[in-house]
């Protein structure tokens, strides 16, 4: 079985790339950041031999990185199970207020990384009549909220972008899960003086993803939303 992970070298990304490789999974990992990225693969690796993983490091907030991951990955003659769509970025600000350019940034990475790597992917897992697609969307797709400007409009459209490749896939024995993740504790947030105790587990994401993706082909969970035990920040 091959588990694809975007933005995998840390927080999210990463606790869903040891949940998959714990259970047997082969790991095809992708980030921006090449050092942080191999020092991920080779913790893996060196955890779980008995799995393969290879990693890149690319901008997918880049049309053309992004579909040469893609191609990249169909080089590799795989049969793609699993495709989670992690990739993002967080610029703070209000849409009256924030820097010229942070839509464009925010849209780039986290909806075009998502939409232009798929559609490199989906003919092969059209061709394989099977596969199941997570996009890593936000409690901010769902509810915008004062300095969340451009991340939530993004996330927004993540969201829709979700929706419509799920019914697009569903005559093709493709599953699509949109997640909906509140305030979970990764190393965005290590300086922020928040209990940790207060918000989620990166693992916690992790074990519901792969939860959702063991079911029966005949079923599909469509949505993950995921909130701390309080609610909301």
């Amino acid at each position: 079985m091959n588990c694809i992970i975007t933005g995998a070298s840390k927080g999210l990304g990463k606790a869903m790339a040891e949940k998959f490789a714990a259970n047997g999974y082969d790991l095809y990992l992708c980030s921006r950041n090449e050092t942080a990225l191999q020092k991920t693969a080779d913790e893996l690796a060196a955890k779980y031999p008995g799995i393969g993983i290879k990693s890149r490091a690319f901008d997918l907030g880049d049309k053309e990185q992004a579909r040469q991951f893609g191609d990249l990955v169909l080089g590799w003659g795989i049969s793609i199970d699993i495709l989670i769509n992690n990739a993002g970025q967080f610029i703070p600000g209000n849409v009256y207020n924030e820097e010229d350019g942070a839509l464009e940034k925010m849209m780039a990475v986290n909806l075009y990384s998502a939409y232009h790597l798929t559609r490199v992917l989906l003919p092969n897992m059209m061709a394989h009549k099977k596969g199941h697609i997570f996009n890593v969307c936000s409690i901010a797709s769902l509810q915008a909220y004062p300095n969340g400007g451009a991340y939530s409009i993004s996330k927004f459209a993540l969201a829709g972008f979700s929706k419509n490749l799920r019914e697009e896939m569903k005559p093709h024995g493709i599953k699509v899960t949109t997640l909906y993740a509140g305030a979970t504790f990764t190393d965005s947030w290590a300086g922020s003086g928040i209990d940790p105790h207060r918000i989620m587990e990166a693992g916690d994401i992790a074990e519901m993803v792969y939860v959702a993706s063991r079911l029966s082909p005949q079923a599909t969970v469509e949505d993950i939303l995921l909130r701390p035990q309080l609610g909301d920040l």
